[in-house]
This record gives C-alpha cells, structure tokens and sequence, in this order.
C-alpha cells in the first residue's frame, strides 16, 4: 500500500514540472500563458517589419544608403543622406509601418561634396523640368491675362457711354476705375490658376486682406468722407444755388466736389464743409419750399385794445404787396408782463423774386409804423419813487401817449433779391468738371 501512494504522488509532482516546461518551450498549437513572449514570433516579426522597410526604401533613390536593424520592434536607421529633408521623411515612412514600436535614428547628414552637389544638381534639373513643362500654361495664363486687361482697359475708357449711364461725371470716374482695377484682378487670378500657382495666389489674396484692413483703419476718414461723396453725388439734398443750413452755417451752394461742398454765406464768404459733416449733419433747404413764413414781434402797451391792435396787424399784413394770400396773415399774443404786451405776426412770403430777410424787415418797419400812427406804441417804464422819512412812496405819474394822427402810408421798400449777390454767386459757381451737382435736379429727401 505504501508503495501505490508514492507511485501516485511521483505521478502528480512529475504532471506539475512538467506543465510550466512545455508552456515555455511552445509547441504547434501551443499557446503561451499571459504575460510571456513568444521568442518564436516575435523574431518573425522583426523580420516581416525589416522586409516592409526594405522594400519600402528601394523604391526612394534618397534612401540607398540607409540600412535597417529590427530588434523586438526597435527599428534602428543608419547610414548618410544629403539633406535632413530625407531623415525627416525616411522617419515619418517608417513610424507608419505596422509593429513599429520604436525608432533609433543614427542616420547622419553626408560631408561629401560631390554627393551634396549631386543631390542639388537633381534637384535643380527636376524644378528645371517642371518649369519647361509649364511653360505653355504660363504663356497661356499671360496671353489670357492681358487680353482682360485690354478689355477693362478699352471699357473704361468709353467716357461717353459711362456718362450716360452715372449721373454725374465723379461717378463715371468711379466706374471707370473699379472697371481697371477689377479686370487687374481677374486677369491674376486667371493668368495663376492656368498656370497652376495657386498657392501663389493664396498667399497673394491674403497680403491684400491684410494691406486692406490696415488701409481702412489708417484713411478711416478719407474713406468715410470718399463714401459720403459717393452718396451725395448719387441722392443729391440740394441744387446749386440752394439756400441751405447745416453744422451751424448758412449760405448758398455753389458746388460739390469730390473733396467737400462749398457754400455762399450771406456776407460773402466762402465755406468748405467735408462731406463727412454734409452728410451727417442736419440739414436745412430752404429753397426746397419757395413759399416760407416769416414772424415779427411787436411790443403794445398792455392796457391797449388788443382786438383792435391785433385787426390792424391783419389788415396792414394783407395790403402789403408782396405777403402772399394763402396762407392767410396770424397774428396772435405772444407774451405779456406788467409793462407790456407782445402780438406775433405771421405772414407767408414766397422766396422767388423775394428776398426773405429783406421782406421780413418790411414787414417789421411796416407794423410798427401802423400802430404807432394808431396810438399802439411801446409802452414807457413807469418808476415808483420812496423817499426816506415819508410812510408813502410819491408816485411820479407819466402820462399815456395820446394816439396821434395817422401817419401817411409808408413808401414801400424794394425787397426782390440784391442782384449783385446773384452776380456774386454765379462768379462763385464757375463749372471746371469738377462739380458735381446738376443744374435741373430736383433734391430728394
């Protein structure tokens, strides 16, 4: 009995040594335990990685001279190259290969002159062959490129036929160059793609974004002021000879350029605004309307009859010769206080043949001399004087003005336009081509 149980437990001990042994030596089929290495496959992988990279490398002339050492995955490169272009690429070819764990890259860049000579001598004919084959699609991008540039060129020309079209001769301009420089354009644009450089002209349009963004931000004001030209001269808020106000100044326009507009001021001086400002500002036109309403304001006494007053007002209003009927005359209490009562008259004069300031000083001259003549004229201060020691003021009386006689009927005043300012505004509006308004254009709002 003792001899079967240590027959048995030779048995078993010998099964235990002899399990580990054959998972390490591996046989066909055999599969190793987790966490070993295959000694057998491992070296056939080095091999089929090293015959990849082979095969691989004999079909790059740059890579003859590299050799190839595979060591568990570790590929190591040595050898000499003419250019560190080549190390670069041979690492990038061969850290795509499957398997490749690592790579050791001992390859050195070659000191012998003839081969880096001989590596520029090829890289010199390869450009050169490139150049002689592009060379129809060069002279064909050129041929292509000047026949649009003829064209803009002729088009933009055509002064006559861009006349008709813009409305005034600085548009024309304008048109005729966005036509040079956009058939510019297009001829680089076309003349690169034919001749197949079109990262030149990536690197071309970018420059011109940038030079155009730096260019915006330095002229920001002549650009802003170039802009507004172009919609004045297009809209056109005023006709020369117009009487406008704007940005504070008042006067008569004499001309638009593309640089600012220039008014006439009623004492004779010339003032050039930017048209920046004309275009921004608050602008009033005040010949768009022939028809304008003047106001004066006239002191009475306030213990006059005011119906009366205001009638007189009225009717000297209506019989004046160049107060137009429609809209009928106002006149209205404007203001009163303890020494006096203002009536405002208003009347509507029309501008054509009628110099406004003129008619409204009339007007003025007019009224006062009516009310007056009736009795109606400006009230004198009255004074309360208090003398010390008394326990009443002594009130020095002043007597009211006794209505005198009417006075006989003014002579009229002469209020049509000063016909030297007009001369003096058509010497101001001398046409050189430069202005940019039209004579028979109507302002729009």
């Amino acid at each position: 009995m003792m001899r079967g149980l240590l027959l048995v437990l030779l048995l078993v001990v010998g099964a235990g040594l002899a399990g580990p042994v054959q998972g390490q030596v591996g046989g066909d089929g055999a599969t190793a335990p987790s966490g070993t290495i295959s000694v057998q496959n491992n070296a056939s992988t080095d091999l089929a990685i090293r015959n990849r990279i082979d095969s691989m490398l004999k079909q790059v002339a740059a890579f003859d001279s590299v050799r190839v050492r595979v060591d568990a995955g570790i590929v190591t490169l040595t050898g000499e190259v003419t250019e560190q272009d080549t190390i670069d690429r041979l690492n990038t070819l061969v850290a795509r290969v499957d398997g490749v764990v690592a790579i050791e890259d001992q390859v050195a860049l070659s000191t012998d002159i003839s081969l880096r000579l001989e590596s520029v001598r090829e890289r010199f004919l390869q450009r050169l062959n490139q150049v002689v084959a592009g060379l129809p699609f060069v002279f064909l991008g050129l041929l292509v490129g000047t026949a649009i540039v003829l064209i803009g060129g002729w088009l933009s020309r055509r002064r006559k036929t861009l006349a008709r079209i813009a409305p005034n001769p600085f548009i024309a301009d304008f048109m005729a160059q966005s036509i040079r420089l956009s058939s510019w354009v297009v001829a680089l644009v076309v003349a690169l793609d034919l001749m197949e450089a079109t990262a030149l002209l990536g690197t071309l349009l970018g420059a011109a974004g940038i030079f155009g963004l730096s260019l915006s931000f330095a002229a920001r004001d002549t650009i802003e002021n170039f802009v507004a030209t172009i919609i004045l001269s297009l809209r056109q808020p005023f006709s020369p000879d117009d009487l406008i106000e704007l940005a504070g100044q008042r006067g008569r326009v004499i001309r638009l350029t593309s640089r600012g507009t220039t008014l006439l001021t009623l004492d004779g001086n010339h003032i050039r605004l930017p048209n920046q400002i004309v275009y921004k500002a608050v602008l009033t036109n005040y010949t768009r309307n022939p028809e304008r309403r003047l106001l004066v304001d006239l002191t009475v006494d306030p213990v006059a009859d005011l119906d009366r007053a205001r009638d007189l007002v009225l009717r000297t209003l209506a019989a004046m010769d160049f107060v137009l009927p429609r809209p009928e005359p106002v006149a209205w209490i404007e203001a009163s206080g303890n020494e006096f009562l203002v009536i405002r008259a208003g009347a509507w004069v029309s501008q054509d043949g009628t110099d406004f300031d003129l008619a409204r000083g009339e007007v003025f001259r007019r009224l006062r001399q009516a009310l007056d003549a009736a009795g109606y004229g400006i009230p004198e201060p009255i004074h309360r004087i208090r003398i010390e020691g008394t326990e009443t003021g002594i009130e020095a009386p002043v007597p009211r003005p006794v209505p005198a006689e009417p006075a006989p009927e003014a002579t009229p005043y002469d209020v049509s336009p000063d016909s030297a300012f007009e001369q003096l505004v058509d010497r101001g509006r001398v046409d050189d081509g430069r202005n940019l308004l039209r004579p028979d254009h109507k302002p729009t709002s």
